[in-house]
């Protein structure tokens, strides 16, 4: 029985709950902007269609889980119920940014328009899988391997997020590198920036100045950052229809992309939604992935291209004593600030790289939390899974400068780098059941790649019939000689385990060596 209680619409501990929420939103949206802007898409695209689309979906969430709190607090009677925090995932922003919305430019030929349409169908497709995660999701959990999902990830970061950003650090060797050096003074090494400035933000305004004062950037770009304030309200559009027909055709091996960073989404809400609960705010994990993914679909269908997600920031509100009130505040506010322009001018006036070194750190963290989050002996599994991310960089970045010599050196990294995601959770999913002896789920494993191969989801340019393809029949030829094995080692079992390939070091060990280092 709903009990009545006075739960406010807006506390002064919200205001604590919002900057904390707006700074990671603005981040996530001046980041966008850059990239796109960067990756040769115009500003129409990004301004007015992207970022209000992304907008609407922010708006939706947060007034959503606002909505989720109140009845929550109704329920359980309480006043202190601290609403989810809501907007674009961040390293799933950074897949959609280069694996998708990056891969659709150079199918297009360089054309925007119809990048961008396949970018809002593929987040439409992955608002989908997330409102249908929620039936699924449980299951996807208990059987994917941790390292194999991360280790996919991880092939990303390293590749096309950390390293390629780390490249464009160097662009500006006077700012990027100092604003490198105070992203791991605050966000690696944990310590705090004068007159505690958040880090980023920080890093953010010496970098800046200093580009202006060096004139690695011109004043020009103030003027040009003004231009883009104005009017650019939200509308409706039916691209991600059209966008279909080119996800399922020419493009089908995003797919291979967006099923897989989907469910790494679903899971993000999931682990997310039980942190606050453990806090004391138990949310049914299944509505707020359905909420994610209709917030998605919605945004999309306003020309939105990234998928959004409850925040891990949503325990942080919660420690501030925030309500319901910073995520209304933060959906309107962001709404405001992307239909007039503002996220524009900001992503005019700051040079990509001083926004490329925090990049840096989400590719350096999303890399270490794949080894840290998998236990020490699925080590060689989170590696493995990294490789066919590496061929795929290497062959859009490097194939279409020399087509014949570029065969010649690398002749099965066009192949690798088709569907490098699936391959990626393949091998690493493999590698673990190897590792734990679970012989009949790496078979299983192997079968699922030769499935994948067989219909062109991963090793082929598009999804079609390929059974007979080197590729699938030596997946086929990989479960059959593991069953064998299987057999094998179940009639002649070793009487002793063999020694792991890495020597393991107690953890209570390392931290007593870290502090000896600091001492």
């Amino acid at each position: 029985m709903k009990k009545e209680i006075n739960y406010p619409w807006f506390k002064k501990e919200d205001i604590d709950g919002f900057f904390a929420l707006f700074q990671n939103n603005l981040a996530n949206f001046a980041v966008i902007a850059i990239s796109m802007l960067g990756m040769g898409f115009p500003a129409s695209i990004v301004f007015g269609r992207v970022i209000p689309g992304a907008a609407i979906a922010v708006l939706f969430g947060n007034f959503y889980y606002a909505r989720m709190a109140r009845r929550l607090a109704e329920e359980e009677g309480r006043e202190d119920v601290t609403a989810l925090s809501y907007g674009i995932s961040t390293p799933v922003m950074f897949i959609y940014l280069f694996g998708i919305l990056g891969t659709a430019l150079t199918f297009s030929d360089g054309d925007p328009e119809m990048a961008w349409r396949i970018g809002t169908a593929a987040a439409f497709l992955g608002g989908a899988i997330e409102a249908l995660g929620s039936i699924i999701g449980p299951w996807i959990r208990r059987n994917l391997p941790r390292a194999a999902m991360l280790g996919a990830l991880a092939g990303v970061a390293f590749t096309f997020i950390g390293g390629e950003l780390f490249f464009t650090t160097y662009e500006m060797p006077i700012v990027g590198l100092l604003v490198m050096g105070i992203i791991i003074i605050g966000l690696v090494a944990k310590k705090k920036m004068p007159f505690n400035i958040p880090t980023s933000l920080f890093a953010i305004i010496i970098g800046t100045v200093l580009a202006y004062l060096f004139g690695a950037v011109e004043i020009s770009a103030i003027r040009e950052g003004l231009d883009q304030l104005g009017f650019y309200p939200p509308m409706p559009t039916g691209a991600p229809l059209t966008g279909l027909g080119y996800l399922f055709g020419g493009t089908a091996g995003l797919l291979a992309v967006v099923i897989p960073i989907q469910i790494y989404n679903l899971i993000e809400t999931m682990n997310n939604v039980e942190a606050m609960a453990a806090c004391g705010d138990d949310y049914s994990v299944r509505e707020a992935q359905l909420a994610d993914g209709f917030g998605t679909m919605i945004g999309a269908f306003f020309g939105g291209v990234f998928p959004t997600t409850v925040y891990i920031a949503s325990t942080g509100a919660k420690h501030m004593e925030a309500g319901r009130g910073y995520s209304i505040l933060n959906g309107i506010v962001f709404f405001l600030a992307a239909s007039l322009g503002v996220i524009g001018f900001v992503a005019e006036i700051i040079p990509l790289p001083v926004i490329a070194p925090i990049l840096v750190f989400v590719g350096i963290t999303m890399v270490g939390q794949a080894f840290v989050s998998s236990p020490p002996r699925h080590a060689p599994a989170v590696v493995i899974a990294m490789f066919p991310y590496l061929s795929d960089f290497i062959a859009t970045r490097f194939q279409s400068l020399d087509p014949e010599g570029f065969a010649e050196v690398f002749p099965a990294a066009e192949a690798l780098g088709q569907g490098p995601m699936f391959t990626g959770l393949i091998w690493g999913a493999f590698a673990v059941f190897v590792i734990d002896r679970k012989w009949n789920k790496a078979v299983i494993t192997a079968l699922f790649g030769f499935g994948l191969s067989a219909f062109g989801f991963m090793h082929a340019p598009q999804i079609q019939l390929q059974i007979t393809s080197e590729f699938a029949l030596g997946y086929l030829v990989l479960a059959v000689v593991i069953y064998l094995f299987s057999i094998y080692y179940k009639k002649y079992p070793e009487l002793t385990e063999p020694k792991p390939i890495f020597c393991e070091i107690n953890r209570d060990e390392l931290e007593n060596l870290s502090k000896e280092e600091v001492k």
